[in-house]
């Protein structure tokens, strides 16, 4: 690990304050998600048991695939950002351009996949009742694909350009619609007619589209338009597209096959019991809002470690990259402490005193915060180097890297663990070894180097880089 003085940590470039100052409105447009999702559950759950049932078989289905053609556009970002830093910001609109038509692409797809929605859901094997409400649901979220993917490639433009704070306001403005119609259109408020769970998918689509509609505007405005060229993004660039998906696939895959992943851990799970199983998404359930925070430290290094290697300055890159990991190491520190300390407390609201399932699951859940807290300092590093990497541009190996492990390490041992009855903790310590095993590989690859010399953008024209001189000159 580099060394550099204690004040430049904090206030130099790659330092903690650039680093906050970007990683802040993504965190929160990160639990925007979540709670667009808790919303929907806690409004459902009031409405009707059976559609709350139905909402998360439909909502995993449609993120695990979605995944795929949302982290390929958005990953337009680390474009945005190594065009910047190479002085080149008149490549940006065609970036997003290449970007946005990826997304009409994916977006026009999904719309084809609505027909087949009860197909689709019959593969759960779940009663009748539910997957006629699983499959509307699914129905109203594949005419949400599109505009949810247009946010993504006009937000990889603020936040490859480090304004975040109109990441956080793009969000925010989807989640404030479906909300309010969420009120509306599931129990038939203001004279609407009472939808249900179909109330919930419209509220849904209409709250991405809020957003969509937001951030292309925002994107298309004059300033933007003459800065940053974005009128030009409605023009296909054949070369620039392939880069795009030669660096964006990997990563959109990444995240889709480690959803799947864990899929297929937590199904195992459930073979163990209901209490076990109930225990395993307490347990994930508040690791996710923890790592929260450490996820948008991730992609703030993300964003500067690509401006960086756009600059030809990998030495800041790699400080940045330190940086977060710092940062994020001492939030896991503190979150390992409370999941020791203190796991009554955090269970606590999952517990049911009537209910004796609830009750056992909560007790179960007490002991797994403890692998919990073994993991987490690993998922730091994680996060930070995996991002660190895809910023350069090194996406083939994070993917390859990343699924190998999942099913070796994690799944076909939890399943082992299930067959011969060796035990809930023996599954969470495979799970925990997963997350350790990819760490120390991220790690390597990072101190390794080779990323330094990684780009996604094109070389520079020569009138570009007399261009880029002159402006330095002034």
């Amino acid at each position: 690990m580099p060394s550099f003085p204690w004040r430049d940590r904090w206030h130099g470039p790659g330092g903690g304050r650039e680093l906050l100052a970007l990683a802040w409105p993504l965190i929160l447009s990160n639990s925007i998600w979540t709670l667009q999702i808790t919303l929907d559950r806690v409004l459902l759950g009031h409405n009707a048991s059976a559609d709350l049932a139905a909402s998360l078989p439909a909502v995993m289905l449609f993120w695990t695939l979605i995944s795929l053609f949302q982290h390929t556009a958005n990953y337009a970002t680390t474009f945005v950002a190594q065009y910047l830093g190479a002085g080149r910001p008149h490549r940006v609109g065609p970036a997003i351009g290449q970007s946005l038509y990826f997304s009409v692409f994916g977006g026009v797809l999904f719309m084809a996949l609505a027909p087949f929605a009860e197909s689709l859901m019959a593969m759960g094997g779940h009663a009748a009742e539910l997957q006629s409400r699983e499959a509307t649901f699914l129905r109203c979220l594949c005419f949400a694909a599109l505009p949810t993917l247009l946010t993504a490639s006009a937000n990889s433009f603020f936040a490859g350009r480090g304004a975040s704070r109109m990441v956080l306001l793009v969000m925010s403005s989807g989640l404030i619609v479906n909300g309010l119609l969420d009120y509306l259109w599931i129990f038939g408020r203001w004279g609407f007619p009472a939808w249900g769970i179909a109330g919930a998918g419209w509220a849904t689509v209409c709250g991405s589209w809020a957003s969509a509609i937001l951030a292309l505007a925002l994107m298309l405005r004059p300033r933007y338009r003459k800065e940053y060229a974005t009128g030009e993004c409605w023009r296909f660039e054949s070369e620039l597209f392939r880069r795009l998906l030669y660096f964006g696939l990997p990563n959109g895959l990444m995240v889709m096959l480690d959803a799947l992943a864990f899929t297929g851990f937590t199904f195992v799970i459930g073979m163990f019991g209901a209490a076990e199983l109930a225990a395993t998404n307490i347990t994930i359930t508040l690791n996710i809002v923890v790592i929260l925070p450490v996820l948008g430290i991730g992609q703030a290094v993300e964003v500067l470690v690509g401006r960086r290697l756009g600059e030809d300055r990998p030495d800041v890159a790699e400080r940045t990259t330190w940086t977060g990991f710092m940062l994020a190491w001492l939030a896991m520190v503190l979150v390992a402490v409370a999941y020791v300390a203190i796991p009554d407390l955090l269970v606590a609201p999952f517990r049911n005193g009537v209910d004796a399932e609830a009750a056992e699951a909560a007790d179960v859940a007490r002991g797994l915060l403890r692998f919990v807290a073994a993991y987490c300092l690993f998922d730091s590093a994680n996060l930070v180097f995996s991002f660190a990497l895809r910023g350069a541009g090194d996406t083939r190996f994070v993917t390859f890297a990343a699924v190998g492990p999942a099913w070796f390490v994690m799944v076909l041992p939890t399943y082992l663990a299930w067959k011969y009855q060796w035990g809930l903790y023996w599954a969470w310590a495979f799970l925990s070894a997963y997350v350790a095993i990819l760490a120390v590989i991220f790690i390597a690859r990072f101190m390794h180097g080779k990323w330094k010399t990684m780009r996604v953008i094109e070389q520079a024209p020569a009138k570009d880089e007399a261009l880029a001189a002159e402006e330095v000159a002034v």
